[in-house]
């Protein structure tokens, strides 16, 4: 009886564990989903100005307020930020990955088969 029990202790651990790698890389498949769509708002803001003149007026949202500015000053700016995002992109993806391998590795090593996924 003793041994039935910690048999259903260690199952419900087992699930919890399980749950959290979920949660982790559900969490970070959104950031993924999210930066990848910043990441394209940037490409299709800096194809539409770099071909227009410098001087040309355009409109920038900086913490939450529209400033005027023209191409010329707004070019570099979206540039910094589109290679951050990026980066950014690269590391969660990375994050990702490393935490899939590792959900793998514990599910080996704890013998888990998931029956519905």
């Amino acid at each position: 009886m003793a041994q039935h029990q910690v048999s259903v202790k260690k199952q419900q651990e087992l699930q919890q564990q399980y749950t959290n790698y979920k949660n982790n890389l559900q969490q970070l498949a959104e950031r993924v989903g999210n930066v990848e769509q910043e990441t394209e708002e940037h490409k299709l803001v800096l194809e539409t100005l770099t071909p227009l003149p410098g001087d040309r007026k355009c409109f920038r949202m900086i913490n939450g307020v529209l400033v005027e500015r023209t191409v010329k000053d707004v070019l570099p700016a979206l540039q910094i930020n589109a290679d951050g995002l990026r980066k950014v992109l690269d590391e969660l993806v990375k994050q990702y990955k490393r935490q899939e391998v590792e959900m793998e590795k514990w599910k080996k090593k704890n013998n888990v088969q998931v029956v519905q996924q």
